[in-house]
């Protein structure tokens, strides 16, 4: 198996993950955030904000890798969402209230920007050489991050996210 092919599969677990986080949620429910078990009162990441972020990270860093537009701005999405945050957020960095900003009407909606990154996702790794996971794409780290650590990390990051929002899910229902 080469590495591209690992990495199609990686990102192939990632849709089912997050279909099964928000499968029939109501907004109440994609909204739901616990309070913080650190004693500061707060709430949490909701399964709304959790689904948004990893998906906006993926189209944010494989646009940026592949060279093209974000989905989200090119497409439509930003509009479709239309959340009251600045169109480029990605949820990098998000406050407590920034997270509140993240209100969702559907869970159709998550799954539907999902889906439309991940095929773009797999169409941009399934062209992908092995000599292409070694280009640097970010130099501002040290070491610099090469393609293939920056593919690794959204993994990472996506499927951590997502099985944050199937144990708020299993809060819920």
């Amino acid at each position: 198996m080469s590495e591209r092919d690992v990495f199609i599969e990686a990102f192939g677990r990632i849709p089912d993950a997050v279909s099964q986080a928000v499968e029939g949620l109501d907004a109440g429910q994609l909204a739901y955030r616990p309070v913080l078990a650190d004693g500061s009162g707060s709430p949490g990441n909701s399964i709304a904000w959790l689904i948004w972020h990893l998906t906006r990270v993926q189209d944010n860093h494989v646009a940026d890798a592949a060279g093209r537009g974000e989905l989200w701005l090119t497409d439509g999405w930003a509009e479709k969402f239309g959340l009251d945050l600045p169109r480029e957020d990605t949820g990098y960095g998000h406050r407590s209230d920034d997270v509140g900003r993240v209100r969702v009407d559907s869970a159709g909606l998550l799954a539907e920007y999902h889906r439309a990154v991940h095929g773009r996702s797999l169409q941009f790794i399934g062209g992908l050489s092995e000599t292409d996971l070694d280009r640097i794409v970010d130099t501002s780290w040290d070491p610099p991050v090469t393609l293939r650590v920056r593919l690794v990390s959204v993994v990472e990051d996506s499927l951590q996210h997502a099985g944050q929002a199937a144990y708020l899910r299993g809060l819920l229902v």
